[in-house]
């Protein structure tokens, strides 16, 4: 007997129903083809041939003389060099290019593909070089965590649940101590407004002003260098730094110590510096035993904290919308299936509830009413109504006979049928749907390509930035007092030039972090 094997060739180019025809009858002409079965959804094409006659290669050329692009697949079995894994840990497109970058480098690996959407990563490798367990292995040691995509293709890595919880308590958290922090600083500035009318109207002297600006109740020291506002933006500060920026830190610790940089340190780099140098200047305000107050940035961490927990909240709120439908298709599928043995006449011998991916094609499967089609088949016994709307859209019901096909997923409702298994496991029509919207989630336009890559120096650039600015404003400060003087809000002449210029230096570069802390691109 010639034995037939199968192999799949992925066909583009192709762009109607009549491309499938040209290619499926050419190709049927040939020596040693058995059959082929193009999918213009899919680009794909399902061939069996005879090994001793024509290989896949061959095939391929065959397809690409009629002139279309082809290129031979992977056969879909275990260890056949494709590994799709759920990657848990991912939060911006930076983390995306870090994955894609790093397996890309990897020898072995041919092709990598990562969803922040759906958080799964499609890598195709060669495993004779690499094999499935140092891909895992290299994505855990970037400091994320790895499952293999079950063959029931689970629904769970679609949950959005917890994350959506986790960002709605730290958005909570930073709301509770930002509404207070916004609070002082509408007051402050509302009681700056007056006095600087009161400055102009009335020309009161700069010993005056300062008077009645140390007379304002949040300006009242406590201790020399402590002012009540301080101490209040200070105490609402903290539990912000510690409890609303939890997972903000971890997220920038795994990243740090895996030597990359994702939105994530640019944040916890933004609110440590202005929180620790709030501090320190605070501290040596009280050792010093100024009569002024410093100028704290203490309301910096409370406000940036709240708008992007408040981004990420949303973001996976997002997310979950739109993973809902594709969970919901994966919901459909049946996950048990009764196997019978038929004796003469169709006569019944015995039954077997089996888990849906053990049914072979060719099994014959007993669907009782209400019960729901575990494969696509075809009906060898038995008469009913049957639902097909989760494919067809139709709302009534659709008679059922011998030599009909039914579809896995849809619902029988009034009589017992027994099927013939013709399309079991990952051919089934559900799961053919549900696979082509996970591609397309995957698949990427070439501008989001970009967008990606970029995002990956984003991060490394805006610190760059910012340090070159803390220096720039340094030196420039240091050669030209004047100009520092003229855009540093508030100067005393009581503080050292020196300090204004370190100062004023601080505020510039920390500002740089807080502005970019958004990304623009991996929003986009």
């Amino acid at each position: 007997t010639k034995t037939i094997l199968k192999c799949y060739v992925q066909v583009t180019g192709m762009t109607c129903a009549s491309c499938v025809a040209n290619i499926e009858r050419n190709l049927r002409r040939e020596d040693g083809i058995h059959s082929i079965l193009v999918a213009l959804m899919a680009g794909k094409a399902e061939v069996r041939y005879n090994p001793a006659v024509i290989h896949p290669a061959a095939i391929a050329e065959l397809i690409r003389e009629l002139g279309f692009g082809a290129t031979v697949m992977e056969n879909c079995g275990e260890g056949d060099g494709i590994l799709e894994l759920v990657v848990r840990g991912m939060t911006c497109a930076s983390c995306v290019h870090k994955i894609e970058s790093t397996l890309m480098k990897t020898n072995g690996v041919l092709y990598c593909s990562v969803a922040l959407a759906t958080n799964k990563a499609h890598i195709k490798y060669d495993p004779e070089i690499i094999g499935p367990r140092d891909v895992t292995q290299t994505i855990k040691d970037l400091g994320f965590t790895t499952s293999l995509v079950k063959k029931d293709r689970s629904a769970s890595h679609l949950d959005h649940k917890q994350e959506i919880r986790q960002w709605k308590r730290s958005f909570v958290v930073s709301l509770v101590f930002c509404i207070p922090v916004m609070g002082l600083m509408v007051y402050m500035m509302v009681m700056d407004s007056q006095m600087s009318d009161a400055h102009t109207h009335h020309n009161m002297s700069d010993e005056e002003m300062e008077a009645l600006h140390a007379s304002m109740v949040l300006e009242y020291q406590l201790l020399p260098g402590l002012s009540v506002m301080n101490l209040l933006s200070f105490l609402l500060c903290v539990p912000v730094q510690v409890f609303g920026g939890w997972h903000f830190y971890i997220q920038a610790y795994k990243a740090v110590k895996h030597r990359t940089a994702n939105m994530d340190v640019l944040i916890v780099l933004a609110t440590s510096i202005a929180f620790v140098y709030s501090f320190v200047i605070l501290l040596v305000a009280m050792a010093e035993k100024a009569e002024v107050n410093p100028v704290t940035f203490f309301d910096t961490p409370p406000m940036l904290f709240v708008f992007i927990s408040l981004g990420r909240w949303l973001e996976h709120v997002a997310k979950g919308k739109t993973s809902e439908a594709l969970a919901r298709l994966i919901s459909l599928q049946a996950t048990e299936a009764t196997i019978v043995t038929l004796g003469p006449g169709n006569v019944l011998l015995s039954e077997e509830q089996v888990d849906v991916e053990l049914v072979q094609r060719g099994d014959i499967v007993k669907v009782i009413p209400g019960g729901k089609f575990p494969v696509d088949g075809r009906v060898i016994e038995g008469h009913s109504m049957v639902d097909e709307s989760l494919i067809t859209g139709e709302a009534m019901p659709v008679t059922k006979k011998p030599g009909n096909t039914v579809i896995a997923g849809s619902i029988n409702q009034n009589g017992s049928l027994l099927i013939s298994a013709t399309h079991v496991g990952a051919d089934t029509t559900l799961s053919q749907i549900v696979k082509l919207v996970e591609e397309a989630q995957t698949s990427k336009a070439p501008i989001q390509q970009f967008a990606d890559k970029l995002s990956g120096y984003f991060v490394p650039s805006i610190v760059a930035v910012s340090v070159v600015t803390l220096f720039a404003w340094i030196i420039i400060g240091f050669v030209d007092f004047k100009i520092v003087e003229k855009y540093f809000l508030g100067y005393n002449k009581s503080i050292s030039a020196a300090e204004v210029v370190i100062r004023f230096a601080f505020q510039a570069s920390i500002t740089v972090l807080c502005i970019a802390c958004p990304c623009s691109l991996g929003l986009a």
